[in-house]
């Protein structure tokens, strides 16, 4: 078998999608928990995805992080200093 045979077979081995193209249902939409979860995440400003709480946390400790480094470089010096 050449590649060109192997290529082949795996594309017709791919799992076909069924239903109409560019049409997709939602049970969750449906129901309204997508709805209700957007609202909470709002109100409370917590994100509801894992990406989304990352994101804020890393925002976060961004801004935190010269005022950090200012805070070890005194104590460091502090210890320094008494040494």
């Amino acid at each position: 078998m050449q590649t060109d045979d192997l290529i082949a077979e795996e594309v017709c081995m791919a799992r076909k999608r069924l239903g109409i193209p560019g049409l997709s249902f939602s049970w969750k939409r449906a129901v309204g928990i997508t709805s209700a979860k957007q609202k909470l995440a709002r109100m409370t400003g917590i994100p509801t995805t894992r990406a989304g709480r990352q994101r804020k946390v890393g925002r976060a400790l961004g801004c935190c992080l010269p005022l950090l480094a200012f805070v070890v470089l005194v104590l460091l010096l502090t210890v320094l200093a008494w040494a």
